[in-house]
């Protein structure tokens, strides 16, 4: 048993000695609403551990949309889904990226041990599970849940508690921030591109990816790179565009340049409308083959914007291919014609983040310095609610942030 009641944020116990409490970052109901309120600094007990857990000390935690959506209570209230399971909790502690060091481990845990430096990915699922035991991909499991956001006990605290096979080596070139940045957005673009064979992205193929700008384009567009294709980007803006192209892009289309944008009614069944909306589809596709060559369309759309974007992706999606979605940021009620779909045989897929295998895959290419977290901002553990709340605003900059638990800082983002 530990000795230690709690150490400061910024500062560790020695190696395995676990402290009795420890500093979070918890959202409770009577408080749901905007992220800046929601996010409040408490006291908590460490957690206790499974036999196939570990108990992982948080150096750094990326931020994601879906502790936006947890603070806010919609829409999903998580505190009450979870109590309706029959945990007591009546908190959420969030957070579904992190790096940090393992100080516990459960007693059927053998992949892992004390003191290993870990990235977390975020995926969980019950090990009993007929399914995974089956050895069917756990990602269709009924018992699949993200951790940090459908689970308790995420990295926005100095101890997060974790399945042993969410861990993966933490790659030694990265900073702590940088560790904690890139697995949630990475693995899910990863499994979007890489996972649903034979349309999975190969050399030579143009692979269009909306909102290049964001976590997951530059995600994606590096890991299109690294395979050998030709990823074009689409944002919103042309000072995105510079950022884009360094991290790989052969070309960026700005959106804003064209009008066709929202979801199909049924007005595109009479002559005049169709034929309105084609044209400035076409000239959507046009300024694809401007950049790829004339006639090479997407053989991947990455898609996740949604509703705004679902028709014309649909539209200039190559014969038998696929456009490939894991959100639906501008809306989730998605219109496509048909024709496209089922005459040129293309494919509508959904994706959800990523398995044990996908996260793998993925953390070696950023061990092998060919996917880089692409870090834009690093958070003290007390603006938890402040950078979270510059997501919900849609004011947080390119790229990824991380928050320091742990970690001092190295220099980079927000002192």
């Amino acid at each position: 048993m530990s000795n230690v009641e709690i150490v400061p944020v910024g500062e560790l116990p020695p190696i395995g000695v676990v402290p009795k409490k420890m500093h979070a970052q918890v959202i409770r109901p009577e408080r749901y609403g905007e992220p800046k309120t929601s996010f409040q600094a408490e006291v908590i007990d460490v957690p206790e551990i499974g036999p196939n857990e570990v108990l992982v000390a948080t150096m750094a935690a990326g931020v994601n949309y879906n502790n936006v959506w947890a603070a806010l209570g919609y829409p999903v209230d998580v505190i009450a889904a979870r109590n309706k399971k029959g945990e007591p909790e009546k908190f959420h502690i969030g957070g579904s990226d992190a790096s940090g060091i393992v100080y516990k481990v459960g007693s059927e845990v053998k992949n892992v041990k004390v003191g290993d430096e870990v990235v977390v990915h975020c995926a969980m699922w019950d090990p009993k599970d007929p399914w995974v035991l089956a050895g069917k991909d756990p990602m269709y499991a009924p018992s699949q849940i993200i951790w940090g956001y459908e689970s308790n006990w995420g990295s926005f605290a100095q101890f997060c508690k974790v399945q042993d096979h969410q861990c993966l080596p933490r790659p030694q070139h990265l900073t702590w921030e940088a560790s904690a940045a890139y697995m949630l957005v990475a693995a899910t673009a990863y499994r979007m591109l890489h996972h649903w064979k034979p349309n999975d992205v190969k050399p030579g193929d143009v692979a269009l990816i909306w909102g290049g700008a964001g976590g997951l384009g530059a995600m994606a567009i590096q890991i299109v790179k690294a395979a050998g294709g030709v990823p074009i980007a689409v944002v919103s803006s042309d000072d995105k565009i510079d950022f884009c192209k360094n991290l790989g892009a052969a070309g960026v289309i700005n959106r804003n340049k064209f009008k066709h944008w929202g979801a199909l009614t049924s007005d595109i069944n009479k002559p005049e409308a169709f034929v309105e909306w084609t044209k400035q589809a076409r000239e959507f596709g046009k300024a694809i083959w401007d950049i790829a060559g004339k006639g090479k369309n997407p053989q991947i759309v990455f898609e996740h914007p949604g509703e705004s974007t679902l028709p014309t992706s649909v539209f200039v999606c190559e014969t038998g291919g696929m456009v490939v979605i894991c959100a639906g940021t501008s809306g989730f009620n998605a219109t496509a014609d048909l024709r496209y779909l089922w005459m040129r045989q293309k494919r509508l897929q959904g994706s959800h983040f990523a398995n044990d295998d996908n996260c793998r895959d993925l953390n070696q290419l950023v061990i092998d310095k060919k996917v880089d977290p692409v870090l834009a901002e690093t958070y003290r553990f007390e603006q938890t609610g402040e950078c979270h709340q510059l997501m919900r605003e849609n004011k947080h900059p390119a790229g990824n942030m991380s928050i320091l638990v742990g970690a001092k800082t190295t220099g980079l983002g927000k002192k």
